[in-house]
């Protein structure tokens, strides 16, 4: 079978897309999702996505993370598929679609340096502040922890132990580091699916931002992540309660390409 595919990336973020409207992908399909996300033996990408058709939206979005698993959501993940959306002409200025998590609505601005998409990300309710931590849901559950900075700090190992811990081994957590520059924050992440640090992660961006939010009182923030930087702001309803949330970053179209499987 041969697959017709495109790669994006936003902030460093990767994923192959795939326009499966005629339904030629099998969903469930986990073994050749595997091998389209593997780096040396498929196509490479931190997630795969398929664009499919939904009653009432201008496409669904589905994940899956590089391991071939059906994910939550990916919010760098969701700005590249309405980029792909844009591309393939089925969106404008403005779009509607469903994922994993819900509705979710963005905008596409076309600038010198290329699509910038922003993302409407679900309400986050019921946040989890520990002495040290925070741990809240922006459609993937992550848990936070603020550093006193990123340099030599081993985002992997010290991921990989808070993931896997008697709380979160079973069935995982996005990890994130956040250290503060001035107003701004910088984010690393340890992703769970990719089971690795990846060069940004929307979800992790704005579950950051909301965090540093609870130390500042901002409600918007400019975040540094291994791969660029990203904007987030959002309506502060209460300490359980924030609403109105964008995230804001470049969606880069990479290449095009067909793969016989």
């Amino acid at each position: 079978m041969k697959v017709e595919f495109s790669k994006y990336q936003g902030t460093g973020n990767d994923f192959v897309l795939i326009d499966n409207r005629n339904g030629r992908i099998a969903p469930d399909d986990f073994s050749l999702i595997e091998k389209l996300c593997d780096r040396r033996f498929g196509i490479g990408g931190d997630g795969l996505m398929l664009l499919e058709n939904a009653d009432g939206f201008d496409f669904r979005m589905r994940y899956y993370n590089s391991d071939g698993k059906e994910g939550s959501m990916c919010g760098n993940g969701g700005r590249c598929i309405v980029a792909f959306a844009y591309h393939l002409g089925l969106v404008s200025e403005k779009t509607k679609f469903i994922a994993v998590d819900g509705e979710h609505e963005a905008k596409i601005t076309n600038t010198e340096d290329g699509i910038q998409v922003s993302l409407k990300m679900i309400d986050v309710l019921d946040i989890e502040m520990g002495d040290d931590f925070y741990f809240l849901n922006t459609g993937s559950p992550h848990f936070v922890r603020f550093i006193s900075n990123h340099e030599n700090f081993d985002t992997f190992a010290e991921g990989k132990k808070i993931r896997y811990n008697n709380r979160f081994a079973e069935k995982g957590t996005n990890v994130n580091f956040v250290s503060f520059q001035g107003q701004n924050i910088t984010v690393s992440t340890y992703e769970r699916g990719v089971e690795d640090e990846t060069y940004s992660c929307g979800t992790g961006v704005v579950a950051s931002a909301i965090s540093a939010g609870f130390k500042t009182g901002s409600n918007k923030f400019i975040i540094k992540t291994k791969g660029g930087f990203l904007e987030v702001h959002f309506r502060k309803i209460s300490n359980k309660q924030i609403e109105d949330i964008w995230l804001t970053g470049p969606a880069t179209h990479v290449f095009n390409g067909t793969l016989t499987t």
